[in-house]
């Protein structure tokens, strides 16, 4: 795409189809769109531009930063998108800014199952930034030396990557109120260009004294102890919650609060930490401290909202229409137990209701009710995708915005409307937030078969959300003709994400199964013959029996990679219809007495054993669950690689194989030699 303007730009055509689609919400018609820096695709960011809603030509404009989006109805704006303003630790300059606070990488990873590698939180977190939150809340980095390095990767790679238009995330750490937390998580994130100690402690009667077994003047000495000591370190963004503060005593909260506001805390933030505030409540909570609270003015409030009993989203909108000007929220609503705050619910709320439904007359220093953030929508589904994938914690079809059927229509009645007129059923066109409706809407018009080629396979997965580079689009590509030339009636679009899933983890893999026969039956023995290339290039093979024909594949697996893991998790899925469909399965695994992977919960600081997934497809079910194992497996090996080499740095010099560690390089399996130690 050229401009008709002296500066020339290219946009990819679903990325402007998408961009445009963002100024179509509940079908609007368009006048004076101008790109906001903080929304613009890169080449965007340099110019004033805007798109006609019709042509997609690019034209410059004049230096205006505010989009404006009027509803098909009326001329009444609905959406008006402005610069974000400057990041400044403690003060935000624009009272009607709303800062997100993406907290997916720690709060999130806490579901159970949701385990990810620190090449997967980095993908993610560079996902984050082009949403554009605010603040990316890494991890927990004293939990185990795995996810400190996870947490300083982010903070020196993505804490350092500057957009265009001046924005670069802020990188957080969690931290319990101890010296030795606080000081891990600051050397895990002190190399990001805006680093954040997020530290905390409870403050509710039961919390303080079943769990700390403290009394309140102990917990207020910790907290402000705790709060210096960051500050101390050279931290000027300091994060201070008061965990469970919904069930917390008011008067309490008033005394610690602005005390550790005087001890240097910058982000007051407030958890509901059990779900169980009601938006009314939580709301008179918020607004309750910013009048009770001595310093309240030098700092933002902040919410952290579980979903316990599904209201963290309303208890988080409360917040902000009661003057707290930070919202923390995970993608897909993941996290603790219920979840957390849904980013994609939150960010869309205010994005459609925020300019007009947030004016709170009874309370002092909310703004002017006119909420804002600079969240780049186009972002939210292919990284609500990722997240999906990665943790392997699917959405339930009808979950808002992001689910399966958020834009799917089935009712005759609602069909006839849909027909008419979109915005009879629709509040936000799926474009909004990155998912083409189909190839209707994207314009492709491409039917994926045998006969596809490179070009029309990379083309359909942008128009997905996936910018994949070529090493990565040739591995897909390779999987996708395997599949297409056994596959009737061409690949459908949720098959083709299953393929960009199952290739996920097999770049630079260590091992890769290269052929599998397996016979099995009711009278028979099942046995499964499997060959593998390994670390060296080297073909070997296998055949050993089992109790049927998966446990046999496995069986043979583990003795050609010389592993011994333990199956925690295996799930077999459909992707779509029918008895030619894709299948998908994701499989579970941990090593046996491996005492030095273990991990420590934030909750409780019990220690448990990390566990690491793969997923894998096939039309063949049998050989998806292989192609799974062996990308949890593959991880499995990655993981001690790094961890060996780190112990080794650590020591000064390699330690000297041993005889288990020779006998395997000798036969050639050199995954083997790694995980013995």
């Amino acid at each position: 795409l050229q401009s008709q303007t002296p500066f020339e730009m290219k946009v990819h055509s679903s990325t402007l189809a998408a961009w445009v689609a963002t100024a179509s919400l509940f079908n609007y018609s368009c006048e004076g769109f101008t790109t906001s820096h903080a929304f613009a695709p890169k080449k965007l960011q340099k110019n004033n531009a805007s798109i006609s809603p019709t042509t997609g030509a690019v034209r410059s404009t004049s230096s205006s930063s505010t989009v404006v989006l009027k509803s098909s109805i009326g001329d009444t704006p609905i959406v008006e998108r402005r610069k974000r303003p400057e990041y400044i630790p403690g003060h935000i300059p624009d009272p009607n800014y709303v800062r997100i606070f993406d907290t997916t990488l720690r709060d999130g990873e806490q579901s159970p199952g949701a385990t990810l590698t620190s090449d997967e939180k980095l993908e993610i977190a560079q996902n984050l930034a082009k949403l554009g939150v605010d603040i990316i809340e890494a991890g927990f980095p004293i939990a185990s030396p795995d996810d400190f390095a996870a947490v300083k990767q982010i903070a020196d790679v993505v804490g350092n990557a500057v957009f265009e238009d001046g924005y670069v995330p802020v990188i957080a750490g969690l931290s319990r109120a101890n010296e030795r937390d606080i000081q891990r998580a600051w050397d895990a994130v002190k190399g990001a260009k805006l680093p954040r100690i997020h530290t905390f402690i409870a403050t509710s009667p039961i919390h303080m004294t079943s769990k700390l077994n403290k009394t309140p003047d102990e917990v207020v000495e910790i907290a402000v102890n705790a709060v210096k000591f960051a500050k101390s370190l050279g931290c000027d963004d300091i994060e201070f919650s008061p965990e469970d503060a919904g069930r917390s005593e008011p008067e309490f909260l008033y005394r610690i609060l602005s005390e550790v506001i005087e001890a240097g805390a910058t982000t007051l933030n407030i958890p509901d930490t059990t779900g169980w505030n009601m938006p009314w409540e939580f709301g008179s909570l918020i607004s309750k401290l910013k009048a009770n609270v001595k310093g309240a003015d030098r700092v933002v409030f902040s919410t952290h909202c579980q979903n316990d009993l599904g209201l963290a989203t309303a208890n988080s909108l409360a917040g902000a229409l009661n003057g707290a000007r930070q919202l923390e929220c995970t993608i897909n609503g993941i996290g603790e137990r219920a979840g957390n705050a849904s980013l994609e619910e939150i960010v869309m709320s205010l994005a459609l209701k925020g300019q007009d439904t947030f004016d709170n007359e009874g309370t002092e220093n909310t703004g002017g009710g006119k909420l804002y953030t600079a969240i780049n929508p186009i972002y939210i589904h292919p990284t609500s995708r990722m997240v999906t994938e990665y943790t392997g914690m699917k959405c339930q079809p009808h979950k808002a915005i992001v689910g399966a059927n958020a834009f799917q229509h089935e009712s005759g009645i609602h069909q006839d409307g849909m027909i008419k007129n979109k915005g009879t059923y629709e509040i936000m066109s799926p474009e909004s937030i990155g998912l083409m409706r189909g190839d209707a809407q994207s314009g492709a018009g491409i039917v994926l078969g045998k006969h596809s080629g490179r070009n029309a396979v990379g083309t359909r997965l942008r128009e997905l959300g996936y910018d994949l580079d070529m090493e990565k689009l040739n591995s897909v590509f390779q999987r996708f003709k395997q599949v297409a030339e056994r596959k009737k009636g061409g690949v459908e679009d949720e098959e083709l994400e299953a393929l960009v899933a199952d290739q996920a983890g097999s770049t630079g893999a260590l091992w890769s199964v290269s052929g599998l026969q397996v016979t099995t039956g009711m009278h028979g023995i099942p046995t499964a013959t499997v060959k593998m290339i390994g670390p060296d290039g080297v073909e070997r093979y296998v055949a050993t029996t089992g109790t049927g024909p998966v446990d046999a594949v496995y069986k043979a697996i583990d003795q050609i990679i010389g592993v011994t893991v333990e199956l925690e998790d295996y799930a077999l899925n459909s992707v779509s219809d029918g008895i030619e469909a894709l299948a998908t399965t994701r499989v579970v695994v941990c090593p046996k007495k491996d005492v030095e992977s273990m991990k420590i919960s934030v909750q409780t600081d019990a220690s448990y054993s990390r566990t690491f997934s793969g997923t894998g497809s096939d039309t063949d079910i049998v050989v998806s669950s292989a192609r799974a194992y062996v990308s949890a497996v593959n991880k499995l090996l990655a993981y001690n690689m790094r961890r060996r080499e780190r112990l080794e740095g650590e020591n000064g010099a390699a330690a000297a194989p041993d005889a288990t560690e020779k006998k395997a390089t000798n036969d050639g399996t050199a995954g083997s030699a790694i995980l013995v130690e």
